[in-house]
Parts: structure tokens; C-alpha cells; sequence
């Protein structure tokens, strides 16, 4: 299994989430976050005074796949997400050792 983490534009995010329920995924959590990279933020005027906003708002999506299912996942985020500017996201992908869905108590890729 992999979780798959996906920073991208918060304006972005229900084009994403519409692109990953076409592929068949059935759940996924989602953050409001922010940050920056190589964007640096962007700076912006107050009563004449200019200011640097650092930390943009940005949207994280986490999703728990099976391993034949990950790079349908990463292509559908890249493909969903991308406005081919500097500041469409990053994509983290890390193994699961182990996943238990609390209800029935069912594990691994049966938990998904």
C-alpha cells in the first residue's frame, strides 16, 4: 500500500477530487494548509505600505492506495493539478506498513 500526499493550489482542489473519483478512488482526506517553495509568496500593498505574504494557501490531499494503483493516482493529481506555473504543488508518496479500518476491524489492502 502507499499514501499518497499531494500539495496543490487550493483552487485546484475540486478539480483534483473529481479526477480521482473518475478513477475510482472512494475516500481521501484533505487539509487547508499553507506554504511556499521556489515561489517565495508574492508581495501585496496595505494603506500604501507593501508587504511579502510568505506562506501561501495551498490544499493537501491524502490517500491511502494499493500498490498497483499509486501511479493511476500520481498521473490523475499531476494531470488534474498542473497550471504549468511555478507553485502547482508537490507530490509525496511513502509505503504503508500497515492500515486497520476501526469499524470492522479489517486490515491492509481490505481496510482501503
Amino acid at each position: 500500500m502507499k499514501k499518497i500526499e499531494a500539495i496543490i493550489r487550493h483552487f485546484k482542489l475540486e478539480e483534483v477530487k473529481d479526477a480521482l473519483t473518475a478513477v475510482g478512488i472512494q475516500g481521501m482526506t484533505v487539509s487547508e494548509t499553507r506554504g511556499f517553495g521556489r515561489q517565495k509568496g508574492h508581495k501585496e500593498q496595505y494603506r500604501g505600505a507593501e508587504y511579502t505574504v510568505d506562506f501561501l494557501p495551498k490544499a493537501k490531499i491524502e490517500v491511502v492506495v494499493s500498490d498497483d494503483m499509486a501511479q493511476a493516482v500520481i498521473d490523475t493529481v499531476i494531470k488534474s493539478a498542473r497550471t504549468g506555473e511555478i507553485g502547482d504543488g508537490k507530490i509525496f508518496v511513502t509505503e504503508m506498513e500497515e492500515m486497520v479500518r476501526i469499524r470492522t476491524g479489517e486490515s491492509g489492502v481490505d481496510a482501503i
